[in-house]
């Protein structure tokens, strides 16, 4: 079973799920479990889609993906969700040109806790902020903000973490909420990079 909900498959969508799978589906024609969680009210699909799209592979953003990939993973290790830390240290994998010894290390450093093993300077500050924001959201404070500047992150790089962070928490909560497993998914490709939000600026 691949979620605690019923999923409609890709084989009986139609109308506006149908266009929307359509959009999501990966080179194999797949439907990642993340997306048909939103089968039975799909323009939650659409919303979370131009969310994903906006803090992980838009133009407009500064910090390389690999990083971007590093702060989902230590989101998704700190709420304990097997799903999208799976995903996304398959994406950091491969953002690092498959340098699979150098994710494991990243990944060994952050399921322990010490994202300092393996990172130093503005990645560390903002790594430690992203966890900081996971596990402890009411004890933020405008320090946490100061201890980024002073490390070397600008404002901009600052909101870019902030929002890696809090889309994150979203899908981590959909998806143990709901009991999304990956089984039938494949790993680091869905929402596939390429999915055509016919948005402004997403193209």
């Amino acid at each position: 079973m691949s979620a605690w909900i019923r999923m409609i498959p890709p084989a009986e969508a139609s109308g506006y799920l149908r266009e929307l799978y359509d959009r999501v589906k990966g080179p194999q024609g797949q439907v990642d479990n993340v997306m048909k969680a939103h089968s039975l009210r799909p323009h939650t699909m659409e919303g979370h889609l131009a969310i994903y799209k906006s803090v992980m592979h838009h133009k407009g953003n500064v910090l390389p993906v690999w990083f971007l990939e590093c702060m989902a993973v230590y989101t998704g290790l700190v709420n304990r969700c097997d799903y999208s830390v799976a995903h996304h240290f398959a994406g950091l994998v491969r953002q690092l040109g498959g340098d699979k010894a150098r994710g494991d290390a990243i990944y060994r450093a952050l399921a322990a806790g010490r994202p300092e093993d393996a990172f130093a300077g503005k990645e560390l500050a903002l790594l430690r902020y992203v966890r900081k924001l996971t596990a402890e959201p009411r004890a933020m404070a405008r320090a946490d903000i100061d201890a980024l500047r002073a490390a070397g992150a600008d404002d901009g790089e600052i909101l870019e973490a902030n929002q890696v962070c809090a889309y994150f928490n979203y899908s981590n909560r959909l998806l143990n909420g709901l009991g999304v497993t990956t089984e039938g998914d494949t790993l680091g490709l869905s929402p596939p990079e390429s999915a055509d939000l016919s948005v402004s600026g997403y193209r």
